[in-house]
């Protein structure tokens, strides 16, 4: 009797096993996972905290310590050699090699300087140059035959058996080379005559100095205006009723420059252009130049007696 209510007990269980659907699956499943539990509310996040550096050096105690601190090498280069080079120690040898070295640097600067100050030629026009240049030129030709001359006459007493009348001889003719720069002797030689119209009265004393000086530049040698000759001395000023002095005599015009030179020089020296004859002729004077082979100056300046100068020992 047991048995046979057992089977009939059994049988729903298998049954109930073989019937299986996804739907108990699905709720033993849900029975099985566990409830999940209610999530908590994010706190907020705590700020990170600074990662610790490195420590600060301890301050310097006061007192002892900054004395051997300020006693140690300064690490700045300027410093030192700011240190290095002050306070000065320089020795007496020292000081006067470097006294001596600037004395001479300062004397080359200034010599270098003076040599090639050209500021007087920047400015001037092309025919001045030339003009220069042919001054220049001239001179040098006429430096060079004093040279020769000399050299000769040094020769001749050199090699002469009289010597004595030699250097007599020469010495009488070095005089009236000197009187007739001195304008105590006549001259007379190749040369021009310059003849100066001045009808309007415009030629004043500068003017007439400016062409003695153009003369002399050129080469000349001995020089006559009207019957005044012209010497180292000679000057010029404007009359107080008219008309121009030279040496205080009242010369009028036509102004006529009787002169002893080479005429290829004297001639061109005066008609460059902006040159003498050019300034004449924008005052209304008319300027007329002759070369001649044989110019005369006779005209005599009278010797001055000197108060001051004396003749320098040898």
């Amino acid at each position: 009797m047991d048995e046979e209510k057992s089977g009939p007990e059994q049988e729903p269980e298998q049954a109930e096993g073989a019937g299986d659907t996804p739907e108990p699956e699905a709720k033993k499943t849900a029975s099985e996972e566990p409830e999940q539990a209610p999530q908590p509310e994010p706190e907020p996040e705590a700020e990170p905290e600074p990662e610790p550096g490195p420590e600060p050096a301890p301050e310097a105690a006061p007192g002892p310590v900054k004395a051997a601190a300020k006693a140690e090498e300064p690490s700045n280069p300027r410093t030192r050699l700011k240190a290095a080079l002050w306070p000065l120690r320089i020795s007496r040898g020292q000081l006067v090699v470097a006294l001596l070295l600037f004395s001479l640097g300062l004397a080359l600067a200034i010599q270098v300087r003076s040599t090639n100050d050209h500021s007087q030629l920047r400015g001037a026009r092309q025919e001045d140059l030339v003009r220069i240049l042919d001054e220049l030129d001239s001179r040098q030709q006429r430096l060079q035959q004093e040279k020769s001359q000399l050299e000769q006459s040094l020769a001749q007493l050199e090699n002469s058996s009289n010597q004595a009348k030699d250097a007599e001889e020469q010495t009488r003719k070095k005089a009236t080379e000197l009187g007739v720069l001195a304008g105590t002797v006549k001259a007379t030689g190749p040369g021009i005559v310059l003849t100066v119209d001045d009808p309007q009265g415009q030629v004043k004393a500068d003017m007439l100095l400016d062409t003695l000086q153009e003369l002399r530049a050129a080469g000349a040698e001995a020089i006559q205006i009207n019957d005044v000759r012209v010497v180292a001395s000679t000057y010029f000023t404007d009359g107080s009723g008219g008309g121009v002095q030279i040496d205080g005599k009242t010369v009028s015009q036509p102004f006529k420059f009787t002169v002893v030179g080479h005429p290829q020089d004297l001639t061109p020296a005066l008609n460059i252009p902006g040159g003498v004859v050019r300034t004449l002729e924008k005052q209304q004077a008319r300027a007329t130049i002759t070369e001649q082979q044989n110019v005369v100056v006779d005209a005599l300046a009278a010797p001055k007696t000197l108060q001051f100068a004396k003749p320098a020992a040898k």
